[in-house]
């Protein structure tokens, strides 16, 4: 067996946690990337070449010599030329790859109940699923339904609406459920995963769940924040999304992201994988929740152009 695993995307989110736990068993990383970062605490440790999808023998090299595939690539939302379709296609080839690079085990970030959703978003998982299950290779499917912790968006993002706004606007009557999954439990699961031999399809959810009116408030508590809390219809509250939005220059929320979220569907049928809970993590970590905003542009677009402009021609 190889001691080599690659992990797209190891300087950004859940990839970061990924790769930590990869070297912190031995294992040497290799990461597929669009977003260098030289100045990252961990790109000494780290090899990275490029993850891009038109070079089909590229990618074959990047991969060769691999044991296994942690591909945490995705896309949030569409915009412009990428949409859901384009990154599934984006997948197929990255996949191909791993085939014909001969590595042994794939192991593809999902999300809880792929199918319960008719969104583009949803219906994208659920093809790539398919990818990996018809490949041929060995592989794990992870299904996450909300990661929390360092560099996480959403919770982090409604601290800081919370911080900053006299009042926050619940869509709807905030009974629908979301059950957050620490992103190093998260990360502990996937290199489990990575590590067996069996096709496994596993949810990765954590201990607690919540309503989203529940979530809101235990947040303003462990603030300790006067933050109005109201419910407003959801039109009204993707309108304010909307403007805040353009406020941070950022994709605070899509309209399907508001129709998932409203239908209960963030949430597990197995038991919980994780441990870490939330009500216990917040409090020791409640100076720094929502105290910076976290920009989905910046992370994957405008950096994204700028290491384009910086690169030679």
């Amino acid at each position: 067996m190889s001691s080599i695993d690659v992990v797209t995307g190891a300087f950004s989110y859940s990839g970061r946690f990924i790769a930590t736990q990869l070297l912190e068993r031995g294992r040497s990383v290799r990461t597929l990337t669009n977003h260098p970062k030289p100045d990252d605490p961990l790109a000494p440790r780290i090899e990275a070449r490029p993850l891009k999808f038109g070079d089909i023998d590229g990618l074959i090299t990047a991969l060769q010599g691999a044991d296994t595939l942690y591909n945490t690539y995705w896309v949030r939302a569409p915009r412009g030329s990428l949409t859901h379709a384009v990154a599934v296609d984006n997948t197929k080839r990255l996949i191909d790859a791993a085939r014909r690079a001969s590595v042994r085990r794939v192991v593809q970030t999902s999300i809880a109940n792929p199918t319960a959703s008719t969104s583009s978003y949803y219906r994208g998982k659920a093809a790539l699923e398919e990818v990996v299950r018809s490949s041929g290779l060995s592989y794990a499917i992870v299904r996450p339904t909300l990661l929390f912790g360092e560099g996480d968006v959403l919770i982090n993002n409604i601290a800081w609406l919370l911080r900053h706004l006299p009042v926050f606007a619940i869509p709807g009557d905030g009974r629908y459920r979301l059950q957050p999954m620490h992103v190093e439990d998260h990360a502990r699961l996937q290199v489990a995963a990575g590590s067996q031999a069996a096709d496994v399809v596993v949810d990765s959810a954590g201990p607690e769940i919540f309503t989203f009116d529940e979530l809101v408030h235990l947040l303003r508590r462990a603030l300790n924040l006067r933050t109005l809390v109201v419910h407003v219809p959801p039109v009204l509250a993707m309108a304010g999304a909307t403007v805040a939005g353009r406020v941070v220059r950022d994709m605070l929320l899509t309209r399907e992201e508001l129709d998932d979220l409203m239908q209960d569907i963030l949430v597990s049928r197995e038991p919980s994988r994780g441990t870490t809970r939330l009500t216990d993590w917040l409090p020791l970590h409640r100076d720094d929740v929502g105290r910076r905003y976290a920009s989905e542009m910046e992370r994957h677009y405008r950096l994204a152009r700028s290491v384009a402009r910086q690169s030679p021609s």
